[in-house]
C-alpha cells in the first residue's frame, strides 16, 4: 500500500512570485472575516446586523449586547480558534508522516482525549480545565502513537485509516460503556463528545489559546527539519537531520493542538485531514507555501473558514431553534466524508494490500475437531445465555416453559430472553457469512460490511424509518435496512469499480461512506422527538434489548438461502478469491458471480442490522480466523466462520447483560472490545 502524500514541500514545476501566495493569503483572511462577521448575526435570538453593529459600538440595548458578548462572539471566536488549530494539527501529522489522511481524527486522538476525560470522570476528580486538559492531551498522544507504531510512519494509507479507526472504534466503545455504568459521573462527557463550538463567555478559549500558541511556535520553530523529510529519511539524515526525533515532537506538538481544540469544543471531525489537503494544490502553484513554516498558517486559516463556513451554512439551512441543537462536529463529518470520497477516486492505487493469511492445508480431522468444538461452545453459550441474566433460572424451568407449564415469572422472563440470544445467535452468524463473501469476492482481507459502509447504510435506514415512522414493524424495518445498505453498496462498489475493485480505492470509500452514514444518523436523532431518538438509538448501540421473535424471523431466512448459496456455490468462491485470470480460463462469469455474492452480503448484513444493531468487527475476524483454523476452502472456511461469529456476538451478548446486571452494555459495544485487540494484532501480523 502505498498512496501517500506528494508533500507541500515538494518543488512545483511552475512557480508564480510570492505576490501571487500573497494575494492567495490575502483573500482567505478576507474570506475568514466574511464568515465571522456573518456567523456573529445568527442564532436563535432576534440580534441582527444592525443590533450587533451597535453592541460592538457600546450603543446597543443590555439585553441585546449580552446577547453579543455572552453568546456570539465567544461562538465565532472558538470557531476560528477550533478550525485554525485543527488545520494546523492535520499540516503538521500530514508532513511528517507522509500521508495525505493523517489527522486527529484517522489517528485517534480525538478517541483517545474522548477515553482519557472519561477516566477522568469516572474517578471523580473534579480539575480546572487546564488539568483536564492536559489528561485529554495524555489520551490523545497515546492513540496517536499506537496508531502511528502499528501502521508505520509513511506506511499506507488504508492501515493508517484503518488502524486509526480500529482503535477509535474500540476506544470509543470502553468510553460509552463507562458513560452507561456511570451517568451521573460522566453525564457531562456525553455532552462534551458531540462537538458543538457554542460558549458560554470566552474563559475556555482564553485558558486554551496559550497552549494553541506554544504548540505553534514550535511546530514553527520545527517547520525546516519537517520540510527536511519530505526528501526522505536518508536524504534528511544527509543534511544533519534527527529524523526520529523530529518525527516525536512533531507529533507531540500536532496533538497538543489537537487537544486544545478537543478541550475547549470536544472532537470536531474531519476539519485537521481536509484544512491541509486544500491547501495542497496552492502550494504546487505559489512558491510562498512550498515551505511548512508558510503553509502551516495557510491550514490554519483554511480550518477557520470551514469550521466557520459550516456552521453558517447549518444556520442558513436549518431553523435556528433547530440548529442550535446540531453539533458543529455533525456537520464537518459530512463534509469530510465527501472530501475522503472524492481523495479516494482521485488517489493513485500504487499497490494492494498484502495477504494477512498464508496459505494453509489442514487436515479433514483438524476440521471436525475443530467444528465439534464449535458447536460445543455455541450450545454452551446458548444455554448459559438462556439461563443467565438479571434472573438466573434452571434447566428445569426451561423444560416447563417450553411445555406452557412455567409461572407468569419464568415465562416473563424467557419471553423476553430467548428471542435476544436468538437475535445474537442469528446476527453473528449472517455477519460472519458476509464478512467471508464479501472478503472473497474482493480479495480485500480488510474488508467486511462495517468497513465498507455497507452497515451504515443499513443502520441508517432502519434508524430513518423508525424516527419517521414509530409503528414500523419487523419486516418494514428489514426492507428499510436493505434499502440502505443496497443504497451504500452501489455507492461503494460503484465508485470503487473504476479499476477494477483496487483495494486500496474501496476501503477509503467505504470509510467515507460509513462515515457519511454515521453523521446523517446522529443529525435524524438530534432531529427527532426524544422518544423516537431512544428507541433508534437501541439500533446504533447493537444492541437485542427488546427484540421479539418476529424481528428474527427475517434474518433467519435470509441466513438460510445464504448458507444454501455458500454452500452450493463454494468451489466458486474459491475460484473468485484466487485472481482475476483463473475463474475467467474456466469459463466462470466473474462479475454476474461477484455481484450475486455482493448481493447475498448485502442482504446478510441489513437483516442483521435490523435484527441487532450495528455490530462491528464480526464480520472482519470471524472469517480471518476460520481460515487460521481450517485453511482456505470455502466448503471449511464457511461453517467454522458462521459458528465463530455466532458464539463471538452470542457471548458479547451474554457479558454484557450479566456482569452489570441489572444494568446491560449492548452486545456492538462488547464486541468492539474484543474485537480490538485482534484486528490490530491483524495488522501487525499483515506487515511482516
Amino acid at each position: 500500500m502505498a498512496v501517500t502524500a506528494t508533500t507541500a514541500a515538494t518543488r512545483p514545476s511552475s512557480l508564480t512570485s510570492r505576490t501571487g501566495a500573497a494575494a492567495v493569503t490575502a483573500v482567505l483572511v478576507l474570506l475568514v472575516a466574511a464568515l465571522a462577521a456573518v456567523d456573529i448575526t445568527q442564532g436563535t435570538a432576534a440580534v441582527g446586523p444592525p443590533e450587533v453593529w451597535r453592541a460592538l459600538t457600546g450603543r446597543a440595548e443590555p439585553g441585546d449586547a449580552s446577547v453579543v458578548i455572552a453568546s456570539r462572539l465567544p461562538r465565532m471566536a472558538a470557531g476560528l480558534f477550533v478550525g485554525a488549530v485543527l488545520g494546523m494539527a492535520g499540516a503538521a501529522l500530514q508532513a511528517v508522516s507522509r500521508n495525505v489522511l493523517a489527522s486527529p481524527d484517522t489517528l485517534a486522538v480525538n478517541a483517545g482525549s474522548y477515553f482519557g476525560l472519561g477516566i477522568l470522570a469516572v474517578s471523580g476528580l473534579s480539575l480546572p480545565l487546564l488539568a483536564s486538559s492536559g489528561v485529554a492531551f495524555v489520551g490523545g498522544l497515546a492513540a496517536a502513537a499506537v496508531v502511528l507504531g502499528l501502521s508505520g510512519l509513511g506506511a499506507g494509507t488504508v492501515r493508517l485509516v484503518l488502524a486509526g479507526s480500529a482503535l477509535t472504534l474500540g476506544l470509543s466503545a470502553v468510553t460509552e460503556g463507562l458513560l452507561l455504568l456511570f451517568p451521573q459521573q460522566t453525564d457531562g462527557i456525553f455532552r462534551w463528545n458531540q462537538g458543538s463550538i457554542a460558549q458560554h463567555g470566552f474563559g475556555g478559549l482564553l485558558q486554551m489559546a496559550p497552549i494553541g500558541l506554544v504548540a505553534l511556535v514550535g511546530l514553527l520553530l520545527l517547520a525546516r527539519r519537517v520540510d527536511a523529510l519530505a526528501l526522505g529519511d536518508d536524504a534528511a539524515r544527509g543534511l544533519g537531520v534527527p529524523v526520529r526525533s523530529t518525527r516525536v515532537t512533531a507529533v507531540v506538538l500536532a496533538a497538543l493542538l489537537s487537544t486544545a481544540a478537543v478541550t475547549l469544543a470536544g472532537p470536531v471531525g474531519f476539519v485537521g485531514m481536509c484544512a491541509p489537503a486544500l491547501v495542497r494544490p496552492l502550494a504546487r502553484r505559489f512558491r510562498g507555501f512550498t515551505r511548512n513554516r508558510a503553509s502551516l498558517p495557510l491550514a490554519g486559516l483554511t480550518g477557520a473558514a470551514l469550521v466557520l463556513g459550516s456552521d453558517v451554512l447549518l444556520r442558513s439551512f436549518v431553523p435556528a431553534d433547530v440548529a442550535v441543537a446540531v453539533p458543529t462536529g455533525v456537520v464537518t463529518s459530512l463534509v469530510g466524508a465527501v472530501f475522503l470520497i472524492v481523495m479516494a477516486i482521485r488517489v493513485k492505487d500504487a499497490a494492494g494490500a498484502n495477504a494477512v493469511d498464508r496459505l494453509r492445508i489442514r487436515s479433514r480431522g483438524v476440521f471436525l475437531t475443530t467444528t465439534a468444538v464449535l458447536v460445543a461452545a455455541l450450545v454452551g453459550v446458548v444455554i448459559a445465555g438462556v439461563l443467565l441474566g438479571d434472573s438466573k433460572l434452571l434447566l428445569g424451568d426451561v423444560m416447563n416453559w417450553t411445555q406452557g407449564r412455567a409461572g407468569r415469572t419464568i415465562t416473563f422472563v424467557l419471553d423476553t430472553r430467548v428471542p435476544r440470544v436468538l437475535a445474537a445467535l442469528l446476527a453473528g452468524a449472517a455477519l460472519a457469512l458476509a464478512g467471508t463473501l464479501v472478503q472473497a469476492v474482493t480479495r480485500n482481507p480488510l474488508a467486511e460490511p462495517g468497513v465498507l459502509g455497507v452497515s451504515g447504510g443499513a443502520a441508517l435506514g432502519a434508524v430513518l424509518l423508525v424516527t419517521t415512522v414509530p409503528m414500523a414493524g419487523s419486516w418494514s424495518v428489514a426492507a428499510a435496512a436493505f434499502a440502505g445498505a443496497a443504497l451504500s453498496s452501489v455507492i461503494v462498489f460503484g465508485l470503487a469499480a473504476r479499476g477494477g475493485f483496487q483495494q486500496n480505492r474501496l476501503v477509503l470509500v467505504g470509510f467515507g461512506v460509513a462515515t457519511a452514514a454515521a453523521a446523517l444518523v446522529s443529525l435524524l436523532i438530534i432531529l427527532t422527538d426524544p422518544f423516537n431518538a431512544t428507541k433508534a438509538l437501541t439500533w446504533l448501540s447493537g444492541s437485542t434489548y427488546g427484540r421479539t421473535l418476529p424481528d428474527v424471523v427475517p434474518l433467519a431466512i435470509v441466513l438460510v438461502v445464504g448458507l444454501v448459496v455458500a454452500v452450493d456455490r463454494r468451489t466458486e468462491l474459491d475460484l473468485v478469491s484466487l485472481d482475476e485470470d483463473t475463474p475467467r480460463l474456466l469459463g466462470l462469469g466473474l462479475g454476474r458471480g461477484r455481484f450475486g455474492f455482493l448481493l447475498v452480503a448485502v442482504l446478510l448484513s441489513a437483516t442483521a442490522v435490523a435484527a441487532a444493531g450495528t455490530i462491528g468487527f464480526v464480520g472482519l475476524v470471524a472469517p480471518h480466523a476460520a481460515r487460521a483454523l481450517v485453511g482456505r476452502r470455502h466448503t471449511r472456511v464457511v461453517p467454522v466462520a458462521v459458528l465463530l461469529g455466532a458464539v463471538l456476538v452470542c457471548t458479547a451478548d451474554l457479558v454484557g447483560r450479566t456482569v452489570i446486571a441489572p444494568a446491560q452494555l449492548g452486545a456492538g459495544l462488547m464486541t468492539a472490545v474484543i474485537g480490538t485487540p485482534y484486528f490490530l494484532h491483524l495488522l501487525v501480523r499483515s506487515r511482516r
